[in-house]
């Protein structure tokens, strides 16, 4: 459906904060005003200004930062806003990990970058952002006005007179494009992309001449006009149709379960979810990059649902149901462990954003999501059957051996001391490799914040990540498990965590490499150079903020940095390296690793 700017909207004022929109009455008197061409132009009526109050409107009150020569007059306009904080970044790929963060918490997040030379820097991050569906604005300071259609070549450039090389990497990346050139339609440019970037929860790349920030238009008035997101109405037939037909499959198995995938965080399904469980006395597992958007202390909660790696013993349950529903679901080679899920199509009842398939057929379209589980949470029949299964067979796990004195730590006994972290105070971020299949494990309680990149997998996105949502979720403290080669890529950004007093908890988990890579197919480019970590923080801490850091290698030593990092330290940024052995992974890993090498490794179909 068309997003439209209100220009036209009377009686009416859309309230936008943090993604979700909320209709306000306009007095007539308002609403009675004349057009804004009619009215002088105030002073603060700037593109610049303009652009800032929208970012404040929709709840990215914070926006992450690389100066470059073509948006340094917008940098100025942003900083002018009272509202609004800037934050520089050391680089710009952090820029957009941190940006891609703040959205996981805000509901939407923001980023400036200058043309192309930052531009083509940040977009491994929008892509990434793209694959997570996430809504972020990716603003760009674009060549003079004067210079488009003049067959001249700039700088930052790859030095040819077309300047589209930019936006055309970009299309591929986001929802929505807007080259603002010229002052006339700037306005309805900028509304219409973050409009879109919020109706799609998928960025969008806003590229301004860096001449235009200053100027005034009428459009941009002090009060901005409101804009307006057309909402996504389901057909009322197919939702009808669908409903029954669920109901007709679900309704009549014997064992069904519930699956929550990925998607339910930008439907915004996540309550309907619960609620079609509490009608329904299904278990509910959830897909791994679904974890922390099911409350795990759910009383029919199994564990996340991975094949083979799956928490203990809810696969047997899923696989052994005669019926699955999924909601939000993103089947991709990684979540299916090598396409190796024992599932069946004509078992599966799958609900996408946009549609609702009921096992091999048929698909009912045009119906979103939230309203598909809400109406179906009042058609189904309580069938408590797959979980009384799962009661009979469940096994508590055990808690691992602790170390001995002086033994080297190990990687369950460094998860056990984390699982005693976390409160409804906290967040947990995952990075790449093994922290995916331990912090899987980890046991959420109520209001703890979980994060990982699973469809990008990008090494070293948690660094920015840990920034965005550490600024973002100020009321939660930080917990980040990063590995070493991971953290060598992005380094650099815990020197704005310190910029920005963050007190953020960083495992630098230290076993010798990229240990994920090693698990799917070994060899000497796994291997890294080994840096004083610890060292590294301390140097880059420089005396300014608040840092503290320790190395351990044991148990003892791990007891004694967590309580001074949770106590004496508890407003510093803290960073633990962790000293590990190299062959020290989970089971999951491994078996993880050995499917996806497989997986990879399939030789070419027959000609």
């Amino acid at each position: 459906m068309e997003t439209k700017v209100a220009d036209h909207v009377i009686n009416k004022k859309l309230k936008i904060v943090n993604g979700n929109v909320d209709v306000i009455p306009v007095p007539s008197s308002i609403a009675a005003e004349p057009p804004a061409l009619l009215h002088p132009v105030p002073p603060e009526a700037t593109l610049g200004c303009h652009l800032a109050r929208r970012l404040v409107q929709i709840g990215a009150t914070d926006v992450f930062s690389v100066p470059g020569d073509f948006n340094l007059t917008l940098l100025d306009y942003l900083i002018a806003e009272p509202r609004l904080n800037l934050i520089g970044c050391c680089n710009e790929l952090n820029a957009g990990y941190a940006a891609d963060g703040y959205a996981r918490a805000r509901g939407v997040g923001a980023c400036v970058a200058t043309f192309t030379v930052g531009g083509l820097s940040i977009i491994n991050a929008i892509a990434g952002a793209y694959s997570e569906n996430l809504p972020v604005i990716c603003i760009v300071g674009g060549p003079n006005s004067n210079d488009f259609g003049m067959n001249r070549i700039l700088h930052h450039t790859i030095g040819l007179p077309d300047f589209s090389q930019e936006l055309r990497c970009f299309q591929t990346v986001t929802c929505y494009q807007a080259v603002v050139n010229n002052l006339e339609n700037a306005q309805e440019q900028i509304d219409m992309a973050i409009s879109t970037a919020l109706k799609e929860s998928k960025p969008v790349y806003i590229s301004i001449s860096c001449n235009l920030a200053g100027l005034p238009h009428p459009t941009f008035s002090h009060d901005p006009i409101p804009f307006f997101i057309s909402p996504r109405v389901s057909n009322k037939m197919n939702l009808e149709a669908a409903v029954e037909a669920c109901a007709s499959f679900l309704n009549n198995a014997v064992k069904p379960v519930m699956v929550g995938g990925p998607n339910l965080r930008s439907t915004k399904s996540k309550a309907a979810f619960v609620e079609l469980a509490d009608a329904s006395g299904y278990p509910i597992a959830v897909m791994p990059s679904a974890k922390g958007l099911v409350p795990e202390n759910h009383p029919h909660f199994l564990g996340t649902y991975w094949g083979a790696v799956s928490t203990s013993f809810c696969a047997e349950i899923v696989e052994s149901a005669d019926a699955y529903l999924f909601a939000g679901p993103i089947f991709n080679d990684y979540s299916s462990v090598g396409y190796s899920f024992l599932l069946k199509k004509e078992k599966a009842v799958i609900v996408q954003p946009d549609r609702v398939i009921v096992a091999n057929g048929p698909a009912f379209g045009c119906i979103s999501m939230k309203d598909f589980l809400e109406a179906f949470a009042k058609r189904v029949k309580c069938n408590t059957t797959a979980f009384d299964n799962y009661k009979r067979i469940y096994v508590p796990s055990g808690e691992p051996r602790g170390c001995e004195p002086g033994e080297p730590l190990r990687v369950n006994v460094l998860f056990k001391h984390i699982q005693g972290l976390l409160s409804d105070k906290t967040a947990v971020i995952a990075e790449t490799g093994d922290s995916w299949f331990n912090c899987q494990k980890l046991r959420l309680p109520e209001g703890c914040g979980y994060e990982f990149q699973m469809q990008y997998g990008s090494i070293g996105w948690s660094v920015g990540a840990t920034l965005g949502y550490a600024e973002a979720a100020k009321d939660k403290r930080i917990i980040a498990c990063i590995g070493d080669g991971s953290f060598q890529v992005t380094a650099q950004d815990v020197s704005t965590m310190l910029r920005c007093a963050q007190n953020s908890i960083i495992f630098l988990i230290n076993n010798g490499g990229y240990t994920i890579e090693v698990e799917i197919h070994d060899g000497p480019y796994n291997v890294i150079k080994n840096w004083d970590y610890t060292g590294l923080v301390e140097a880059i801490h420089n005396g300014q903020g608040k840092c503290w850091t320790a190395k351990v290698k044991t148990e003892e030593g791990l007891k004694r940095a967590l309580e001074k990092a949770m106590s004496v330290k508890k407003d510093c940024l803290c960073f633990i390296e962790v000293i590990l052995h190299k062959d020290d992974t989970s089971k999951e890993l491994l078996e993880w690793g050995s499917r996806v090498s497989a997986a990879n490794s399939r030789p070419p179909n027959p000609q």
